[in-house]
């Protein structure tokens, strides 16, 4: 008899991707096959996946992009998604399907709804994304589970609390050590989601350069920016004196975020998750434009444990971003209690809760 098949469908995103991936591996672990079912885009974030993975690009689109013709192709695009992937289904039939969100998540999602085979969405953001709200609201999904607590959903809907799950990579790093802020280099990591944010490469380096002398110049900066920005903010930092290694991805992150006194960072959902599971102090400037505020929902969690700080992007200025990474990192007792606050929110074991949603959605059907 082969393995139970489970096929997970995430959009294009490291937000999407990355909890995807970490179910991946649990499964794979467990002796399931495995298949991810998503678009070009996100296959570019599968590289992490394991092996044994089956990598499945589907047809798909989304509205928020592409003039007026691109929009009119969007609904017949994702039908080509979904019968492309209910002729997939019917040939290999997976015993439970697995939504993350994202458009190239709605043909595997509709295909499995069509061929009434058990499905299940997790969501990881503090509000429902468009996707998974259809598919939760209206399409009669087996279960929601939800990353962050409390989630802001439909009216009618239940949810349970699993958590974000995290990478491995993460995970072997769970409760690293924190050492506190003090007279020896001090590493800082700046990271803005698997896109970049310009806004902290506008207003970082300045903040940071503004420091006083005694403490910037211990500084060593690892800070993610977009590839035509990496120029300037490398000058930036190299004529404020800084030590900095600017890139525009790094693929060391659970590395880098066990090693850091401070983070600054976007409150992306997986953002949010690894620094809490790791355990560190946090800057958390919530991307403004991001559907129903859902970052800002995501950093309530850590700001509300005395965990992290929250700077809206309507108040974030060099000027203030300064004083409060001074204040942290001047003050090590209260740097090692934000250290400490972000551990304690942590749920390392959302991987192993959501594992048991999936069997026990296998068993139920």
């Amino acid at each position: 008899m082969s393995a139970p098949l489970l096929l997970i469908a995430a959009g294009g995103t490291g937000g999407h991707m990355f909890p995807a991936q970490a179910l991946a591996e649990a499964m794979v672990a467990r002796g399931w096959r495995v298949k991810l079912s998503t678009d070009a885009r996100g296959a570019r974030y599968a590289g992490g996946y394991p092996r044994e993975v089956v990598i499945e690009e589907v047809a798909s689109a989304t509205f928020a992009r592409g003039g007026p013709l691109a929009k009119l192709a969007v609904p017949f695009r994702i039908l080509g998604g979904v019968i492309g992937a209910c002729v997939a289904m019917l040939r290999d039939k997976p015993a439970v399907v697995v939504g993350f969100g994202g458009y190239p998540s709605i043909p595997a999602l509709a295909a499995a709804k069509m061929l009434k085979l058990p499905r299940m969405v997790h969501e990881q953001n503090g509000v429902l994304g468009r996707v998974n709200a259809f598919f939760a609201a209206r399409a009669r999904i087996h279960a929601v589970a939800c990353g962050t607590w409390p989630t802001e959903v439909p009216g009618g809907v239940e949810v349970i609390h699993t958590g974000n799950p995290v990478r491995a990579a993460v995970l072997e790093r769970a409760g690293a050590p924190y050492i506190p802020p003090g007279d020896y280099p001090m590493s800082l990591l700046v990271i803005g989601g698997s896109q970049g944010a310009r806004i902290l490469s506008d207003v970082v380096p300045d903040a940071l350069a503004s420091l006083p002398g005694t403490l910037r110049d211990r500084l060593r900066i690892a800070h993610q920016a977009r590839p035509e920005d990496l120029d300037r903010v490398t000058a930036a930092y190299a004529g404020a004196g800084i030590r900095a290694e600017v890139k525009p991805f790094f693929d060391d992150v659970p590395a880098r975020l066990s090693e850091a006194q401070l983070v600054i960072s976007r409150s992306g959902a997986s953002s949010v998750a690894d620094i809490s599971v790791i355990g560190r102090p946090s800057i958390l400037i919530p991307f403004a434009a991001a559907a129903g505020d859902h970052q800002t929902a995501n950093a309530r969690g850590l700001v509300s444990a005395e965990a992290a700080i929250l700077i809206p992007e309507s108040r974030l200025d060099a000027a203030t971003l300064s004083g409060h990474v001074a204040a942290i990192l001047e003050n090590p007792g209260a740097a090692t209690r934000m250290a400490h606050a972000a551990l304690a929110y942590g749920i390392p074991d959302a991987t192993d809760r959501l594992v048991e949603m999936v069997e026990a959605l296998r068993v139920k059907e």
